[in-house]
């Protein structure tokens, strides 16, 4: 019966093998060579394979040596980074941090603080998901997710903490050839109704759905999420309201075109939602990094 490969014994063969030659090898792992040779040797003996190939100057490796390194260098690598990951859980950092993004928030607004973080913490895996209106705090309240990023009048919830995050400007859009295009003065609500309006979908699967920004007996196609709500109405199949964040690049080349509304959508402030429990420390620095501080508007 084969033994199982040590793990000193993959050090030796990824050190001779990096540093080309068994002294070298030794001299990196501060061991004498005859140390590293017994180690190769005892290796050999309990795999019952030749590992290196001495008939010639300069030892070189076997097929199966070869095949030893290559795979010996993976557990090598998910041997230091499972003791990295043990540590980082010891001292409060998460493994994984799982984000819950509410569809009112373009996604480039996150973009520039996903990136310090993991700049930060390369090793820490992040999972992000778009949810809409009540999804975003279903996601949270089921678990499902740790922060839930840009949650509009979340209801209150025991166990659960909230910090202001941002506000988010709408805008009422149209295709450039869209009959709305056309008019010049705010547009009345009765104005609106006749004319299709694009919805997204609230995303959550068991609480009772909510909607925004809609006119009673309006017409209406539902998406299920914002880019497609914005594809939609660049494309003339209807109108409606979208987060300032979102419009802008359509906006700005011309694919969509604002129009005045008599009665405006108001400003919607947005916020973090976390659990009461004492946050792990890659929860807190988003959290930290995210709110908006009181007064700022």
């Amino acid at each position: 019966m084969s033994h199982p490969v040590r793990l000193e014994a993959l050090e030796a063969l990824d050190a001779i093998e990096r540093h080309g030659s068994f002294a070298a090898a030794a001299a990196a792992l501060y061991r004498v060579p005859s140390a590293v040779s017994y180690t190769i040797s005892q290796l050999e003996s309990e795999l019952g394979i030749a590992v290196f190939d001495r008939s010639g100057h300069r030892a070189v490796l076997t097929p199966a040596g070869r095949l030893l390194l290559e795979e010996g260098r993976r557990i090598l690598t998910a041997s230091r980074e499972l003791g990295a990951a043990a540590q980082r859980l010891a001292d409060n950092w998460e493994p994984e941090l799982r984000l819950a993004v509410d569809g009112l928030i373009a996604p480039h607004e996150l973009w520039e603080t996903v990136g310090a973080f993991h700049a930060a913490h390369p090793a820490i895996n992040l999972r992000m998901s778009e949810e809409v209106l009540g999804g975003t705090w279903e996601a949270l309240i089921e678990e499902r997710v740790d922060l839930a990023i840009g949650v509009a009048e979340p209801p209150a919830g025991a166990g659960i903490r909230r910090a202001p995050f941002n506000e988010v400007a709408f805008v009422f859009c149209c295709a450039p050839d869209h009959p709305l295009a056309r008019v010049e003065h705010p547009l009345a609500e009765d104005e609106l109704r006749d004319w299709r309006a694009i919805v997204v979908a609230d995303s959550a699967r068991h609480l009772s759905a909510r909607s925004a920004g809609l006119l009673d007996g309006q017409p209406r196609l539902t998406v299920t999420t914002m880019h497609s709500k914005i594809q939609a109405i660049e494309q003339g199949i209807g109108v409606g309201h979208c987060p300032a964040a979102w419009a802008e690049p359509s906006l700005a080349s011309g694919r969509l075109v604002e129009r005045a509304l008599a009665t405006p959508r108001p400003i919607q402030h947005t916020y973090l939602l976390w659990r009461s429990a004492a946050p792990g420390r890659a929860l807190q620095w988003f959290i930290d990094r995210l709110q908006c501080p009181p007064g700022s508007g």
